[in-house]
């Protein structure tokens, strides 16, 4: 028995049992229960795949779908949206230019463009005025319903366009789910934030660009805009109802409708000798309705005598003309100003006009040649004395004055640190550049706003020296029943040679505070301040 059984085990361990079958054996791997590295890196890389697949779906789908037409009032327009990095509205009128509006966030930029005219209610029109507020009642309406198509729509695209581009690249219907579920929520989610995110008091604020003078005839009063949305809604008709006229009509634009009581200041500074620049000033005189133009210095460049004869344009503008010297005016280019029959020069001196009590100082530097002028090389210690000396004294002008007064006038920012608190407003010129600030405030005065316009003459022939010409530039001041600040719209003309115009509007909240803007410290009669001199 034993014998056998041990023949048996030495079969058995020479792979041949007694069945006289072989038996093969499997040696297998353990389990640990997690997939190795090179399957997570497999299936992240996949994730990535869906998503960039999902995204650019959504991009195409975007371009591809993301348009509608839809009339609006008497216009055909058509809306569009397109990926962004930050919300935004564009409103095209061909041929007048644009309003750019910071209308919502969220990665949407939304156009819309209004079109060609519809011929039946163009005629309807042009014979019944009566259409006009007809068609603009229903303006918001049309919008929206516009705006709900186009979500709707650019919606669709998206998901579809992802869905066939998953289906051809990964041919899995897993991963084309996937993607199609992504595009859903990157699509909804954008249009779902600017949607959230709307701000309809944005046309408060529009910035313009095209024809500059459409524009205040299309937008009406700075104070009638809204911010409430059946005010907006109102807006919208108005600007409706004015775009129709504008087309429909071959007399004049309709005329600028101010609220009760504003008055309309336009601010000037640092002409420098450019004619263009009168053609600018006379346009936004008549198309804004400006009731007083005020001239912060530097009308001339050496201030001699044949240049005199620049500032007869003065008389043509039929406006009253508030006037200052600049360091590049003389004596002689000051009285060259004061015979024109509008024209009134100050010099630490008040006057009242449209309402408003105005207080200025010319320049105590003539410094048409800063090569050979000394004192117009910067802010030394000797010019800081003269032009700060220059700002006191006007501010003992204002404080003295049997009238409140409403606006300081300094050629130079540098002058304006003594005014803070005798008044709510400070106009300079000087630096060719627009700058708004606040001064320091003086304890328990009230606040003082500075106002610095840039060259409405494009800095003359300095205008040249740069890389890009110096754009000409201009402001429109609205001040309300009280002769506080309480709107403005800064005008930008691109430089010699060149012919955009922006105009944009900026509305002060609480005009008794002024605008919320830095404060800015002025030069005192401390340490020299280097400072630019023009």
């Amino acid at each position: 028995m034993d014998g056998q059984e041990n023949e048996q085990r030495n079969t058995g361990d020479n792979g041949a049992p007694a069945t006289g079958r072989t038996r093969r054996w499997t040696i297998r791997p353990q389990r640990t229960g997690r997939p190795d590295r090179s399957s997570r890196l497999r299936r992240f890389g996949m994730a990535l795949a869906v998503l960039a697949v999902a995204l650019a779906g959504v991009v195409i789908g975007t371009y591809a779908g993301g348009h509608v037409s839809t009339d609006i009032g008497p216009f055909r327009a058509q809306l569009k949206l397109a990926p962004a990095v930050a919300g935004s509205t564009t409103v095209d009128i061909p041929p007048l230019g644009a309003l750019q509006l910071d209308s919502h966030d969220g990665p949407t930029h939304l156009t819309v463009e209004l079109g060609s005219l519809d011929q039946r209610r163009t005629e309807a029109i042009i014979n019944d005025p009566a259409s006009i507020n007809r068609a603009s009642q229903s303006a918001v309406e049309d919008v929206r319903t516009g705006v709900m198509r186009l979500g709707v729509r650019t919606l669709g695209c998206a998901v579809l366009i992802t869905l066939l581009l998953a289906a051809l690249v990964f041919r899995n219907v897993r991963r084309t789910a996937w993607a199609g579920g992504l595009a859903v929520a990157v699509a909804g989610g954008s249009l779902g934030l600017s949607a959230a995110t709307l701000r309809p008091q944005a046309i408060e604020e529009p910035r313009y660009e095209g024809l500059l003078v459409n524009a205040p005839a299309i937008v009406g009063d700075a104070r009638r805009i809204a911010n409430d949305y059946s005010k907006y809604a109102e807006q919208l008709r108005l600007l409706v109802g004015n775009v129709s006229k504008l087309y429909t009509t071959v007399s004049a634009l309709p005329v600028y409708a101010p609220a009760p009581g504003t008055t309309r200041v336009l601010h000037v500074s640092d002409m420098h000798l450019n004619p263009t620049g009168w053609s600018l000033i006379q346009t936004v005189v008549e198309q804004f309705d400006i009731d007083v133009v005020i001239d912060t210095g530097d009308i001339t460049d050496w201030g001699s005598e044949p240049e005199a004869s620049f500032v007869g344009s003065i008389a043509q503008l039929k406006k009253p003309y508030v006037y200052i010297r600049g360091n590049h005016d003389s004596g002689k280019t000051a009285a060259a100003v004061a015979r024109q029959p509008n024209a009134i020069v100050l010099d630490s001196t008040t006057t009242t006009v449209a309402g408003l009590t105005i207080a200025g100082i010319g320049d105590p530097r003539f410094t048409p040649d800063k090569n050979t002028s000394p004192a117009g090389s910067g802010l030394t210690k000797q010019v800081a004395e003269r032009v700060i000396g220059a700002g006191e004294q006007l501010a003992t002008t204002v404080r003295n004055s049997p009238q409140k007064v409403n606006i300081a006038l300094v050629h130079d920012p540098a002058s304006a640190g003594p005014l803070s608190g005798t008044c709510p407003l400070v106009l300079a010129g000087h630096l060719h550049q627009r700058q708004v600030s606040k001064l320091p405030q003086v304890p328990g005065q009230q606040p003082t706003q500075l106002m610095v316009e840039g060259s409405t003459g494009g800095a003359g022939l300095r205008g040249l020296e740069g890389e890009k010409p110096t754009p000409l530039s201009m402001s429109v001041l609205y001040f309300d029943q009280q002769k506080l600040l309480q709107a403005y719209d800064d005008i930008t003309v691109g430089g010699t040679g060149q012919s955009q115009v922006n105009l944009e509007r900026h509305v002060i909240k609480e005009p008794a505070k002024g605008e919320q803007v830095p404060v800015t410290p002025t030069p005192t009669l401390g340490p020299a301040t280097p400072t630019p001199t023009r």
